[in-house]
C-alpha cells in the first residue's frame, strides 16, 4: 500500500508540474529620452514585425515628432533591427492602439487624435480649455493607411464634437476595415448615442469611407477594446459596460465584461454581460477554431460568473461557445494587481496570454520587482502549462502578444527598467519588444494521427491535397489559420464509414506566407499541419 501511494504521488506531482517557460531569444528597447508605449505588434509576411504605439521623443530611435504624443510606427526585421520608423500626427495628442498588415503588404493603424494639422485633417472639433487657458480639441478616431514603406496613403478623422477614441482595427474579407472604440458624441459621423460613453463600431471601405456605423450601449459607460471579424461574415466585440438598459442586459453589478456578436450590417445577434459584483472588463477577444470565443480581461469579483479570485485584481480568462455561453472561466494571478491585455489561440489549440503582474505568489513567480510583464500559456481547458514574469526592477507592461511562425512568441509593451531582462533603455518608458524562443516547427496535437496524414505539395500556391488515416467515422472540421491565429478557411467533412480521408483544398486567395491546417473531430483537435503558400 505504501509503495502504491508513493507511486500515485509521483504521478499526481507529474500532472501538476508546469512546463518550462521559453527563454528570451532577443529583446530590444526602442525610443528616445521621453516616453514611448508600444500597444500592438504583428509578425509580417517577410518574417519581421510591425509595431504601433506612441512617442513624445524626438531623438535616438525617434525622428520628426510633430509635438506632444505622435503615433510611432516601427518596422523591424526578424532579428529586431529597425528597418524604418515613422512619427505621424500633429501638434495635439495622437495615440495609436492597433496595427495590422493589409493584403496589399501595407498597414492599417487605428487610434485617436486631438490634432487638426500636420498629418491629421478634418478633426470634428469640440474641446475644452486646459489649466493654461489653451483650447484643447477632443479626440477623433484617427485611421491611417500606410504603404509597405510607411508612407501615408490616406488618413481619416472619424467622430463628432465630443471625445471619440479608437482602440482596435482589422481588415475584413471585402478589403475594407472594421474599427471599434468608444464615443461620447452624437453628431458628425456618430448617431444613436444612448447616453454617456457608448461603444462605437465603424465599417469602412478600402479607401476609408464609412459604410455604416453603430453606437452600442446603455445610459452608463460602455467601451470596446477589441474587435474581430468572424467566419460567418459578422463581427464580435469585447469591452466593458456599467449599463443595464438600452442594448445591455444582465449586468451583475458595477462594471461587467460586455461581449457583443454583430451580423455583417452591425445588428446585434446576441450580447452577454459577464462578471460579478465588482469591476470586470474584457481587453481582448478572438474567435477560436471550434467557432466559439476566447476572452481575456480582468476582474476584482469573486461571485456571479467569477470564481477563484486570488485577491485584489486578477487576470480573468473566459471560454465561450458560439452563442456566448460560458464553457469555462479561470481567475489567474496572485495577491497583488494582475491584469491581461491580449490573448491568442495557439497552434496546439491552447492559448497564450499577456498582461502585467505585481504579484509574486499564487500563480505568479519570479517577479523582478515592481510591475512585470506576465506571460501565461494555457492548454485548451484553461490549465496553466507555463508562466513567466519578464522585466526589471521598475515598471514593465506588455500590451500585445502573437505566436510566431517558428512556434515562439513576439511580445510588445513598454518598460522603464534597465536591468533584469531589460537593457538599452533610452530614458523614460521605451517600447520593449521581446522575442521568445519556440520550436523550429509546429507540435502536432496528436502525433500519431498527424504522422498518418500527408499534406502535399508543400510549399504550394494555395491548392493542395490532405489525405491519410484518421480515427474512424465521424464529423470532422478542417480550418486554416494564419500566423496571427486568424481563421482564413473552414470546411466540414463527414466520414460515414472507414478511416480514410482524401480532400482536395483550394485556397488560391491566400497571400504568400506560413499557415496552419487544423483537423478537428467532434470539435476536438486531433492534428495540426504547417504549410507554406508561395
Amino acid at each position: 500500500m505504501k509503495s502504491f501511494f508513493f507511486s500515485f504521488l509521483i504521478i499526481l506531482t507529474g500532472f501538476a508540474a508546469q512546463a518550462q517557460a521559453p527563454e528570451i531569444e532577443w529583446q530590444k528597447s526602442y525610443g528616445g529620452t521621453n516616453d514611448e508605449e508600444a500597444r500592438s505588434i504583428q509578425q509580417t509576411a517577410d518574417g519581421g514585425y510591425i509595431v504601433s504605439g506612441y512617442s513624445n521623443s524626438n531623438n535616438d530611435d525617434v525622428t520628426n515628432n510633430h509635438g506632444d504624443l505622435d503615433y510611432w510606427v516601427v518596422k523591424l526585421n526578424n532579428a529586431g533591427a529597425v528597418q524604418w520608423q515613422k512619427s505621424l500626427g500633429g501638434t495635439g495628442r495622437d495615440m495609436a492602439y492597433s496595427v495590422q498588415q493589409t493584403t496589399d503588404g501595407g498597414y492599417i493603424v487605428a487610434g485617436n487624435s486631438t490634432s487638426n494639422d500636420g498629418d491629421v485633417t478634418d478633426n470634428h472639433g469640440g474641446g475644452y480649455y486646459d489649466e493654461n487657458a489653451t483650447w484643447v480639441n477632443f479626440a477623433d478616431y484617427w485611421i491611417i493607411k500606410l504603404d509597405d514603406a510607411g508612407v501615408v496613403e490616406w488618413e481619416k478623422s472619424l467622430g463628432g464634437t465630443s471625445n471619440d477614441c479608437g482602440a482596435s482595427v482589422q481588415q475584413v474579407e471585402d478589403g475594407g476595415y472594421i474599427v471599434a472604440g468608444y464615443s461620447v458624441s452624437n453628431d458628425g459621423d456618430v448617431t444613436g448615442n444612448h447616453g454617456d460613453m457608448d461603444c462605437w463600431i465603424v465599417k469602412l471601405d478600402n479607401s476609408g469611407a464609412i459604410k455604416w456605423q453603430k453606437s452600442l450601449g446603455g445610459s452608463d459607460n460602455d467601451n470596446v477594446f477589441s474587435v474581430q471579424s468572424t467566419t460567418d461574415g459578422g463581427y464580435v466585440i469585447a469591452g466593458l459596460s456599467a449599463s443595464n438598459d438600452g442594448d445591455v442586459s444582465g449586468n451583475h453589478g458595477g462594471t461587467d465584461c460586455w461581449i457583443v456578436k454583430l451580423d455583417d450590417t452591425g445588428a446585434i445577434e446576441w450580447q452577454k454581460s459577464l462578471g460579478g459584483s465588482g469591476y470586470d472588463a474584457a481587453s481582448s477577444i478572438r474567435q477560436t477554431t471550434d467557432g466559439g470565443y476566447i476572452v481575456s480581461g480582468l476582474s476584482v469579483s469573486n461571485d456571479g460568473d467569477v470564481t477563484g479570485n486570488h485577491g485584489d485584481m486578477d487576470c480573468w480568462i473566459v471560454k465561450l461557445d458560439d452563442t456566448g455561453a460560458i464553457e469555462w472561466q479561470k481567475s489567474l494571478g496572485g495577491s497583488g494587481y494582475d491584469a491581461t491585455s491580449s490573448i491568442r489561440q495557439t497552434t496546439d489549440g491552447g492559448y497564450i496570454v499577456s498582461g502585467l503582474s505585481v504579484s509574486n505568489n499564487g500563480d505568479v513567480s519570479s517577479n523582478n520587482g515592481n510591475m512585470d510583464c506576465w506571460i501565461v500559456k494555457l492548454n485548451n481547458a484553461g490549465v496553466i502549462e507555463w508562466q513567466r514574469s519578464f522585466g526589471g526592477s521598475d515598471f514593465d507592461y506588455t500590451t500585445s502578444i502573437r505566436q510566431t511562425t517558428d512556434g515562439g512568441y513576439i511580445i510588445a509593451g513598454f518598460s522603464t527598467s534597465d536591468d533584469g531582462d531589460v537593457s538599452g533603455n533610452h530614458g523614460g518608458s521605451d517600447y520593449w519588444i521581446v522575442k521568445l524562443s519556440g520550436t523550429t516547427g509546429i507540435n502536432d496535437t496528436d502525433a500519431e494521427t498527424a504522422n498518418r496524414l500527408l499534406l502535399y505539395p508543400n510549399p504550394n500556391k494555395g491548392s493542395f491535397i490532405l489525405e491519410g488515416v484518421v480515427p474512424g467515422p465521424g464529423n470532422y472540421t478542417l480550418t486554416i489559420t494564419d500566423v496571427s491565429a486568424q481563421q482564413v478557411y473552414k470546411q466540414h467533412i463527414k466520414i460515414s464509414a472507414g478511416n480514410t480521408l482524401h480532400r482536395e483544398i483550394n485556397t488560391g486567395n491566400l497571400l504568400p506566407g506560413v499557415y496552419f491546417l487544423h483537423l478537428l473531430k467532434d470539435n476536438e483537435s486531433i492534428a495540426v499541419k504547417k504549410f507554406t503558400v508561395e
